[in-house]
């Protein structure tokens, strides 16, 4: 994907960068795999704000993707590559030998006209193509692979990532996450072979505040410019930080503070912390 620049007709445009959708092939999405979406402003069913600087934005219909890629040893086309306004990653729709149309996410390299498939044993090791990760050979890099067999794609879904396998052992088969992390999973976990396109999301310059409200994003205000009522850093005379602690608006100090409980139900199955060296 490559990234548009633009000629500074204005200050904010001197450095906004866009992707240029070269790489998408069509522009309405599949009517049968979409359906509505309303916006909750970040607000729950009585009305208060629990997600704040949530609000706007344009409208959306939200795609069904395929996560699970549980239809099995059925040839699939890949019949176009789509822009999907709710994720960063572009998304691929599937036209199976039966008839039946899904989505998935689009991996890097992934092409119209291309042949992928899904199954739980002697499947071809190529780009888009689903299986179980004891069916993966050994430093292959991944995408969208699951936490539980069966409950669907929960790892590596975003733009340019991807996971690799280390190694088995057992039951279990021990991938290095995009974050550095070694963790095991269980050996029956899908997963689907290559990394996921659009790597280049990362480089893009919003630009403006008038893009970002657009994305559906309110301003974030800083805590020191508010009342003291309003956030723990807020109040004093002219800018002042007032030897606090940097806090978030609940009192909770927010750097370096490790929320993460010891006995969290995931926490055994991490064989190396993202931060290396640490269990």
């Amino acid at each position: 994907m490559p990234v548009k620049s633009y000629n500074p007709y204005t200050p904010s445009r001197r450095f906004i960068t866009t992707q240029d959708f070269s790489d998408i092939t069509k522009k309405e999405p599949e009517k049968s795999l979409t359906v509505g979406l309303r916006k909750s402003g970040g607000r729950n069913n009585t009305g208060m704000v629990m997600v704040r600087h949530i609000g706007g934005g344009h409208k959306r219909k939200y795609r069904i993707i395929d996560f699970k890629r549980n239809k099995h040893n059925v040839p699939a086309i890949v019949e176009s590559i789509e822009y999907d306004p709710n994720r960063n990653s572009r998304i691929a729709l599937l036209k199976y030998r039966d008839g039946e149309k899904r989505y998935i996410i689009a991996p890097e390299g992934l092409k119209v006209g291309d042949e992928v498939l899904s199954g739980l044993k002697e499947i071809p090791i190529k780009t888009g193509n689903a299986m179980p990760l004891c069916s993966i050979p050994d430093g292959t890099f991944i995408h969208c692979i699951e936490m539980r067999p069966g409950c669907g794609a929960q790892f590596a879904r975003s733009a340019g990532s991807s996971a690799q396998v280390m190694g088995k052992e057992g039951k279990y088969v021990t991938v290095k996450m995009p974050s550095g992390e070694l963790r095991k999973v269980l050996r029956d976990c899908f997963a689907t072979i290559g990394r996921v396109g659009n790597s280049e999301y990362n480089t893009i310059t919003i630009g403006n505040a008038g893009r970002k409200r657009h994305m559906g994003i309110k301003p974030t205000v800083r805590g020191g410019a508010m009342n003291s009522v309003d956030h723990p850093l807020g109040g004093g005379r002219g800018r002042s930080k007032g030897n606090n602690v940097p806090r978030s608006p609940w009192n909770q100090p927010s750097k370096g503070l490790k929320t993460r409980t010891k006995n969290k139900i995931w926490n055994w199955m991490i064989v190396q912390d993202r931060r290396k060296g640490k269990v």
